[in-house]
């Protein structure tokens, strides 16, 4: 590891918002990352404010993303940023990620990785040519019994897998439908003119697609889509049913539902293989359900001798002692760390690569939206998808 904490900048997430201060718990857990820079806010008296409260340099404070991406690129490199997070909303995810990779930084992004696939196909190749590492947010990869699933398919101790099962419903939308409908739109993931072309397919249901692949490693062909708007005056779905087929015959269900009453966040997944068939559940993380057709089922616990080396490298408490979402999202940025770590000390990549999500995914993630969309105004036609 290089003898210094890296330097990130972040654009968005100022006072009032969720998500970057996920972000900034995340990747300060390990003492890897420091904070020293942002624009936090479109409103620069807003980002002012922020970066008062997180007691920030004052002249690192930017009034907008592109003063912050100039300004960083014109420091001594020993003192600006090594990478950027972007946590603003959908509609500026393409214009950030292309001006901070035009800077010459490394970006870590959220998902979705753009407003529009074309935007995700053009920062790709503008990624690629940068030569900069990019990170997708799709945090829910973090978890070490996620990753002891992806192991134990990978070993091949399910067989060949036929279908897949996964599900995201949420329940907290449905409380819009005991006031009064005013026309107004109260989430701007509820905007297409923000969030794109879909709500909760491409808020939620790209975590469960992303789920899928990242445990299973299998490559959507098509997909059959229905998408449904419950919340009356909002012009994007709030709920989707999807039936979905593989490369090289797999099977699969995604449900993703914002208006599932009384559930909370009850991301879930379950793979059938040949041999045996696993079952995780985020609202449990430390329990990874393996079953087989003639004998009993097992429980695999985080933090015991018997995890994997994939899950062991992620792990940080011993077992009984419960990890959740913030330090699975802290993996994803250990291990950028890591490669940022490794090309400032000129190591070369290992030979199995980095273990965060990419924007070949985020990629892959635009085109199964958009193919859901498509599919779903076309009668739930099967519809391919076209990274």
């Amino acid at each position: 590891m290089a003898d210094r904490k890296l330097r990130m900048g972040m654009v968005g997430g100022g006072r009032g918002a969720f998500i970057g201060a996920v972000h900034r718990m995340a990747a300060a857990l390990d003492g890897r990352i420091e904070l020293v820079a942002g624009a936090f806010s479109s409103d620069a008296a807003k980002s002012r404010l922020s970066g008062a409260d997180l007691h920030l340099d004052p002249a690192r404070v930017y009034a907008s993303y592109l003063e912050m991406a100039k300004a960083e690129a014109a420091r001594p490199a020993a003192d600006r940023i090594d990478f950027v997070a972007i946590v603003a909303r959908n509609d500026l995810h393409y214009p950030v990620a292309k001006a901070f990779l035009e800077a010459g930084f490394h970006v870590v992004c959220e998902k979705p990785l753009a407003y529009t696939l074309a935007e995700a196909r053009r920062l790709r190749d503008l990624a690629k040519r940068s030569g900069r590492l990019f990170a997708l947010t799709h945090n829910y990869t973090g978890y070490p019994m996620v990753k002891e699933a992806r192991a134990m398919v990978r070993a091949g101790k399910l067989g060949k897998i036929n279908k897949v099962v996964v599900e995201y419903p949420q329940g907290y939308a449905i409380t819009a439908l005991k006031t009064k409908a005013d026309g107004k739109i109260s989430n701007w993931r509820m905007d297409p003119a923000v969030a794109g072309i879909s709500n909760c397919i491409g808020d939620i249901g790209s975590h469960a697609e992303n789920l899928a692949h990242y445990v299973t490693g299998l490559e959507l062909d098509e997909l059959a889509a229905d998408l449904s708007t419950y919340i009356p005056g909002r012009p994007l779905d709030d709920d989707g049913n999807l039936l979905l087929r593989y490369k090289g015959g797999a099977k699969g269900v995604l449900h993703a539902s914002q208006v599932s009453t009384g559930d909370e966040n009850n991301l879930n997944i379950r793979v059938y293989g040949t041999l045996a068939s696993l079952e995780w559940h985020q609202e449990h993380p430390n329990e990874l359900t393996v079953k087989f057709a003639e004998a009993p089922r097992q429980v695999w616990r985080r933090g015991n001798s018997y995890n994997g080396p994939e899950a062991k490298r992620f792990t940080r408490t011993p077992f009984g002692h419960p990890e959740a979402f913030i330090e699975a999202f802290a993996n994803l940025y250990v291990e950028f760390a890591r490669a940022v770590h490794d090309r400032l000390a000129g190591r070369k990549p290992p030979r199995e690569g980095y273990d965060f999500p990419t924007i070949d995914d985020g990629v892959a993630g635009m085109a199964f939206i958009e193919a859901a969309v498509r599919s779903s105004k076309a009668n739930s036609r099967w519809t391919k998808v076209r990274p």
